[in-house]
């Protein structure tokens, strides 16, 4: 049966819409009263941009341990195309969805990390105008499974700390700013949950705890 679909007014040039039958990591808060922020396309990309160059670093991990599943691989090439210039599409979001299936389908720690890292990637694009805690996560949660991914990797594991500076190396001025919009990451339980904040809070304070840089050329990354 087709999911119902329901359309949201223009938000600062985005038109927004979710469907109840995908994955919560799409959907959107829907009430009237939900203050509204600042994001332009090119910011928007610029998260993007930080998402796929953090899935990047570890997407070889996935792709050790299973070979041939190319759904992780395709979320990135999904998120790369918005990156570059082209339209947040169905793409993102289809792509997205699979290379999570993948990340359950995984066998290690590392490969799952990885591979939602990459739908994360995708899944970046569809992040809205909209002052929710909720949607901090299209901006940290691929990040933070990157850290992860990092620290359970079967060789040279990275200690925690360490695993978020290689996570936040590089990362432009924008994406600080863009998050400074959000609220803070809620106080959920989770290990996910848990390195977000930690990242919520180096963005948030740059000049103490991460190396910013006003330009960055992550997306060019491969």
């Amino acid at each position: 049966m087709r999911a119902n679909t329901h359309h949201l007014p223009l938000v600062d040039g985005y038109f927004c819409f979710y469907r109840r039958s995908v994955a919560s990591v799409f959907r959107m808060p829907c009430e009237s009263h939900t203050p509204r922020v600042t994001l332009t396309l090119d910011e928007l990309r610029a998260v993007s941009a930080f998402n796929l160059a953090c899935a990047l670093q570890v997407i070889d991990l996935f792709e050790t341990a299973v070979p041939l599943d190319t759904r992780p691989r395709e979320a990135l090439a999904a998120a790369e195309a918005f990156v570059r210039g082209g339209q947040r599409s169905q793409a993102q979001r289809t792509c997205a969805t699979a290379a999570h299936r993948a990340a359950k389908e995984a066998s290690s720690p590392a490969a799952r990390h990885a591979a939602m890292a990459a739908g994360d990637a995708a899944a970046s694009a569809y992040l809205h105008p909209l002052a929710d805690a909720a949607q901090v996560g299209h901006i940290l949660r691929g990040p933070a499974h990157t850290v992860l991914a990092l620290q359970c990797r079967p060789h040279d594991p990275l200690a925690r700390a360490d695993a978020e500076s290689a996570a936040l190396l590089g990362v432009p001025t924008t994406v600080a700013d863009v998050l400074g919009r959000y609220p803070r990451v809620d106080a959920a339980k989770g290990e996910v949950t848990e390195v977000m904040r930690s990242l919520d809070e180096r963005l948030r304070e740059p000049a103490r705890q991460a190396p910013l840089s006003p330009e960055s050329d992550i997306a060019n990354q491969r």
